[in-house]
């Protein structure tokens, strides 16, 4: 009896909080309207949606975060507010490389929360020019795997596309097997998935399934498809391809690295605000003597004003042959006083020299 009073109270407790935190989420959506009000407004060509301002809300969350729910968990609560008071102005427009089910797409709502109009695009071009129309606010897209390394069909859009990057996105790649059937290993034919995804499984599938077929398709979204609809097909994608095409996991967690992680940019048409913790990404080149030192003369200038250099990649400049542009991401934002100098520095000694994005670090 008294168990059942003790478990009456909590309920009533809790009962009590629901209330008070529907209370102030109602007061948050109506604070919003309000920002969406001034901006209409204002005669900045502001837009509704602040990847810096987000990234700032989301930092503190974490830093008052005190448990028992973890950081990831508290950081998607949040995201979903954010989102859902957003969408009351005007659901943002996403373009990603799809079609659904794709680990593009869960990136892309990672990011922007459920409160948005998603759009599959077929490729990487169409994300970047169906942005660069208008047709979609903004744009998800891959840019590097930590195991198999960069996406350079990303990378060559930025030679031809004026977009910025907007944000970065870091999600936890988990790979399973999956089929139409529970017992569709026993009847497996071919493997169907991404070949970043068939790279990224390849010892695991060595070890278990040596004989079988491995097909190479646009997207796993593509590869849950035919394992749908196709007798001896089973694919590899994630937990989304299984819910959208109706199949079941066979065996979860087939990737070869634990840690497997891939990052995708966000892409829009305008340069962010310093949000406090920021990356900068550059485009580069050096005049096409390639003389000694010349990649060392082309990054001093970095060194010397102390910035990080995090990442460098090289690509075909178009321009001529073995004539390349260098993809530079850099701590910190060009509003800070260092990097602004760099920069400068750097432009001076360089053929080329472009900022392609100033965007806030991923928080999670």
């Amino acid at each position: 009896m008294t168990d059942t009073k003790s478990l009456s109270h909590v309920r009533e407790a809790i009962d009590d909080i629901d209330q008070q935190l529907q209370a102030l989420i109602d007061r948050r959506a109506k604070l919003a309207q309000e920002v969406g009000i001034a901006k209409r407004g204002s005669s900045d060509n502001a837009t509704f949606y602040r990847a810096d301002r987000e990234a700032e809300v989301l930092r503190r969350v974490v830093a008052r975060n005190d448990g028992p729910l973890s950081d990831d968990e508290m950081v998607r609560l949040f995201r979903e507010i954010m989102s859902a008071c957003l969408a009351q102005q005007a659901p943002l427009k996403i373009g990603f490389l799809g079609p659904s089910g794709t680990f593009t797409q869960s990136a892309a709502l990672k990011h922007f929360g459920h409160s948005i109009r998603d759009l599959p695009f077929a490729s990487i071009d169409d994300v970047f020019r169906e942005v660069e129309s208008g047709s979609a606010d903004f744009g998800v897209v891959p840019i590097e795997n930590s195991t198999e390394g960069t996406v350079n069909n990303t990378l060559d859009m930025f030679l031809v596309s004026p977009l910025k990057v907007c944000g970065e996105i870091e999600l936890r790649i988990e790979q399973h097997l999956m089929g139409s059937e529970a017992d569709s290993l026993d009847t497996a034919q071919r493997i169907c998935a991404h070949q970043q995804s068939l790279a990224q499984c390849r010892v695991w599938l060595r070890e278990h399934f040596p004989d079988l077929e491995q097909i190479a398709v646009s997207s796993n979204a593509e590869g849950a498809r035919r394992a749908r609809d196709e007798v001896g097909t089973i694919a590899i994608g994630g937990q989304s391809a299984a819910d959208v095409y109706g199949l079941n996991v066979l065996v979860r967690n087939i990737e070869d690295r634990a840690d497997n992680t891939t990052r995708f940019l966000v892409l829009g048409k305008q340069f962010l605000p310093a949000s406090g913790d920021d990356k900068t990404t550059l485009m580069v080149s050096a005049d096409n003597t390639h003389g000694a030192g010349t990649l060392y003369q082309l990054l001093l200038p970095l060194s010397d004003n102390g910035i990080n250099m995090t990442r460098i990649e090289s690509r075909p400049s178009r321009r001529g042959v073995w004539d390349y542009v260098f993809f530079i991401d850099i701590d910190g934002h060009p509003e800070e006083t260092t990097v602004a100098l760099a920069i400068d520095a750097l432009s001076k000694t360089a053929s080329l020299c472009k900022v392609i994005g100033a965007f806030p670090r991923a928080v999670l």
